[in-house]
């Protein structure tokens, strides 16, 4: 385990570096917040719906535009690291973060929320996110200690996305939804006070280019797509439209960064990025883990709410059985690693997943028992843990220190556009029919996903993705 040493000028000047426990704190703690922000809404969609006075859609709408705009925002916020520094941007992150979530807490009504948690929140997680993964990679450079910091990271990060139904629902039935949007910037405050012992491990570079039109097709390409699957329950030609503009606006995103690429500037985001076939296929499971996971949470808690009728917080002491999953495989991610190669995990990972698919569709689906969901996501929650870390060491072991920025960012981007398509496709398939009927079609859609997520591991090198990165770094 090796720790860089601070570079001269450092926002921590006067005081001695973090130890590695002391940086990972805080950087476990951001992936948290966030990811439980995608979910615990989850549990609060009626009592949202009636305080707000707006629809099941309506709720579903804000929790889509909150991981949509993380998504398509995540790979400007990358490249943004290496022109202000990754502890300048986690620190700005935190700050809009923490605004989003007060202004969401005193919402009074739907807009607002949209523009506090949709809007604000997703933008500041888009800019503290990046560093988070950047500055593990930076900061643990032997094998197993970065295994073990990524594991602690998508531990908090899993916990926070499975969790959040439950915290949700406690602060909800306690107190009201809004606390749960100031315990959030609760959270915030603590992560900035943490982070005052981390060092820049690299100097931010001013001088560094930012492709201003790239970052902009990048994100209207992204929105248009997710747009377009959110009408699908509305309008058929609507949403045929909006996915065929955002493909084309994608596809002149591409032929924008090659041709700056040709004429010799810095585009976003560097076309070899996409050359290495391991972290394409690292990049392709994390996008089907991330969109299994919200889309199974979503389907699920609105299901038991508005369906079987449940309040926030018997739907969110279900969802423990996921979390304890999540938990019990993300806490062995260091032992998992030495043992199976990230291959074998991440296909492990996929099949059990789908086993508790079926599983939750199979027990739950007659069942007037509210923990016959219990075995089903304790299942979902083991698979999901088990893959999580492996997928990311993957794709950021692919890469040498230089390109951290930009892969990094192109990592989160990719594994939100799966939470948001997972709440968008999934929820789209929910609440046309709001009946056991549309539970089970979402449900076995995201199975299907899950199976070809398994194919997709299949086709990984069986080498660690220590030794891919390490022989990238020395080429």
């Amino acid at each position: 385990m090796a720790v860089p040493p601070a570079p001269t000028g450092s926002g921590t000047r006067g005081r001695a570096p973090g130890t590695p426990g002391q940086v990972l704190l805080p950087l476990a703690l951001a992936q948290f917040i966030c990811s439980f922000a995608g979910s615990n809404m989850n549990v609060m969609i009626n009592d949202i719906s009636e305080d707000l006075d707006t629809t099941v859609q309506g709720v579903q709408l804000a929790i889509t535009i909150f991981l949509l705009v993380m998504a398509a925002l995540m790979i400007p916020g990358g490249k943004l690291t290496d022109r202000l520094g990754r502890k300048r941007c986690l620190v700005a992150g935190l700050a809009v973060y923490g605004v989003g979530a007060l202004l969401s807490a005193a919402a009074p009504g739907l807009g607002v929320l949209v523009l506090g948690n949709s809007v604000l929140e997703g933008v500041g997680t888009a800019l503290l996110i990046p560093p988070v993964y950047i500055l593990t990679t930076l900061y643990f450079t032997e094998a197993t200690a970065r295994a073990r910091a990524f594991g602690a990271i998508m531990a908090m990060g899993g916990i926070g996305a499975a969790a959040g139904p439950l915290i949700g629902g406690l602060i909800s039935w306690g107190l009201s939804w809004r606390a749960a949007f100031v315990f959030q910037a609760l959270v915030v405050v603590v992560i900035v006070v943490l982070s005052r012992r981390i060092d820049d491990p690299l100097p931010p570079d001013p001088t560094r280019p930012f492709d201003t039109v790239g970052a902009v097709l990048s994100a209207a390409g992204l929105v248009l797509v997710v747009a377009g699957i959110l009408a699908a329950d509305d309008n058929g030609w609507l949403m045929a439209g909006l996915l065929l503009l955002g493909g084309l606006v994608l596809a002149g995103f591409f032929r924008w960064i090659r041709a700056k690429e040709r004429a010799g500037a810095e585009p976003l985001l560097s076309t070899s990025l996409f050359r290495d076939r391991t972290s394409n296929l690292g990049l392709l499971t994390q996008h089907l883990q991330w969109l299994i996971l919200m889309g199974v949470s979503f389907v699920v808690a609105a299901y038991l709410q508005v369906v079987r009728g449940y309040d926030a917080v018997r739907t969110g002491v279900i969802f423990t059985a996921a979390t304890a999953g999540l938990l019990v495989a993300s806490l062995a991610a260091e032992r998992f690693a030495k043992r199976r190669a990230p291959r074998t995990l991440v296909m492990t990972g996929f099949a059990v997943t789908a086993v508790g698919i079926a599983t939750l569709l199979a027990m739950a689906g007659d069942s007037s028992n509210a923990w016959a969901s219990a075995p089903g996501l304790l299942m979902i929650g083991l698979g999901l843990g088990v893959m999580l870390t492996p997928s990311v060491n993957i794709v950021q072991s692919s890469f040498p220190e230089e390109r951290q920025g930009e892969i990094s960012g192109l990592s989160r981007s990719v594994s939100n556009l799966g939470s948001s398509l997972g709440t968008a496709v999934a929820g789209t398939i929910l609440v046309a029919d709001l009946a056991f009927g549309s539970y089970a079609a979402a449900l076995i859609v995201l199975a299907v996903i899950g199976c070809g997520g398994f194919v997709a591991a299949m086709l990984l090198p069986r080498q660690p993705a220590a030794r891919a990165g390490a022989a990238k770094s020395a080429t």
